[in-house]
């Protein structure tokens, strides 16, 4: 048992460290790729919505506001994104080796992983930068960081079991996602929906990225975010961490049982 276990870490770390080299190989830029796709698409956020519409003029340090936003929504969809193709592109291998094909799904998300750590560098200088002061709720965001990626790991094992039948679920998740962009106060303050409908806003927050964002920014940048745990009951707050861990056990209950046709299907 200790034997497969061992030998089990090791494939772990042996397929998140070619995963990852994979992801750049023969780009220009490397692996600064993974610090300047989030970047160039903030920019161009910031751009069209701060200086164009005038947006989160109210705000308290907006533009790390908005980056906060990007590079976990980027995470996010590189997350789904890499773990719904993980059991397809690996197929060589799980036809060839016996093995938890959970490890497979891990490795792959591993890439998003590695680069929201470098990303997350990146916010906490920028925030600084920008005159956000440190403060001990900085320790909470690993939390809610955790929480996404419990979120998209639950995803990526249920779209990725459904996806080595029927190829054509990545495709229809990419659509998915960038509509789903728009339902995730990134761009805009949750205050804004809130003045309109507050029971929209409130659903709006039971999607655990949204919670997630709010959480963030409320830990690392101004207690004035709105969060589940100030715009609403505690009882209500405590659904959209429900809805992350029952995505996460269906998700991966519906994985284990169909991994036993992979090596037949993939």
């Amino acid at each position: 048992m200790k034997s497969d276990e061992k030998r089990n870490r090791i494939l772990l770390k042996e397929l998140v460290k070619t995963d990852f080299k994979l992801r750049y190989q023969g780009s220009v830029l490397g692996y600064s790729w993974a610090i300047l796709r989030p970047l160039l698409m903030f920019a161009i956020l910031y751009l069209v919505f701060a200086k164009i519409l005038r947006f989160g003029g109210d705000i308290p340090h907006y533009p790390v506001y908005l980056l906060v936003g990007t590079v976990i929504w980027n995470f996010f969809t590189e997350c789904t994104g890499l773990g719904i193709h993980a059991i397809e592109s690996r197929g060589d291998l799980i036809r060839k080796i016996s093995f938890p094909k959970y490890i497979v799904v891990i490795s792959a998300t591993s890439t998003a992983v590695i680069n929201l750590l470098i990303n997350i560098v990146v916010v906490i200088v920028f925030a600084l930068i920008n005159g956000v002061s440190p403060s001990p709720s900085w320790l909470l965001v690993p939390l809610s960081l955790l929480e996404v990626y419990i979120f998209a790991l639950g995803i990526s094992f249920w779209l990725g079991a459904i996806e080595v039948k029927y190829k054509d679920i990545g495709s229809i998740w990419e659509v998915l996602t960038q509509a789903l962009f728009y339902a995730v106060p990134i761009i805009y303050p949750l205050s804004m929906v809130a003045e309109n409908s507050y029971f929209i806003a409130r659903i709006l927050l039971l999607n655990p990225i949204a919670q997630a964002i709010q959480d963030i920014r409320f830990n690392l940048i101004t207690t004035e975010t709105a969060t589940t745990w100030n715009f609403s009951s505690l009882s209500w707050s405590l659904v959209s961490i429900g809805i992350c861990l029952a995505t996460f056990v269906i998700g991966i209950y519906y994985f284990q049982k169909k991994s036993k046709y992979f090596a037949e299907e993939v």
